[in-house]
């Protein structure tokens, strides 16, 4: 279990400095389903979530994990930072593993049913069990931060110009 200071303990910064690392960047695309109605409601930390085969597809390529990258909604050419929490979710006890995406901008309103297209550009940290709730979501704004600082080096950067984030 995950005490509320462990955030504190780690960097602010992970990755490489100079370029993305294999198995990054990862494209994903998918219509946005309903989750469980816990990141808005319960965490104040709302979700995109991507369909299961598309957390399948994932799982040949990445470890589960919060991971950061970049997002853009439907066909707007806005690209927005994203972190994603990928996997089994053990505070909630998931059974099957899942992509939830927390695009850090706020919508007026929800897009299920929308495509949903993200690159994925690095990975931030393991799944952790948490103690309490106040935990896990200290634990996410300061995934948030480390985001912002990893998407903000050139190499990373450069992904938010992607054609695959593009309307076609």
């Amino acid at each position: 279990m995950v005490d509320v200071s462990e955030s504190q303990e780690r960097p602010l910064l992970v990755g490489n400095d100079s370029k993305v690392e294999e198995p990054y960047p990862l494209r994903l695309k998918g219509t946005v389903i309903k989750g469980f109605g816990r990141g808005g409601k319960e965490l104040g930390i709302p979700t995109a979530n991507l369909p299961e085969d598309v957390s399948q597809y994932a799982g040949q390529f990445i470890e589960s994990g919060i991971l950061y990258g970049w997002a853009s909604v439907n066909s707007s050419k806005e690209v927005f930072p994203m972190v994603m929490s990928f996997g089994w979710n053990p505070y909630y006890k998931n059974e099957k593993r899942s992509a939830e995406v927390h695009i850090l901008h706020k919508f007026e309103e929800d897009f299920y049913g929308k495509e949903l297209r993200v690159i994925v550009a690095g990975y931030i940290r393991p799944e952790k069990n948490y103690t309490s709730l106040d935990a896990l979501i200290n634990d996410i704004n300061f995934d948030i931060k480390v985001a912002y600082n990893c998407l903000a080096r050139p190499a990373y950067a450069s992904l938010k110009e992607d054609s695959f984030l593009q309307p076609e």
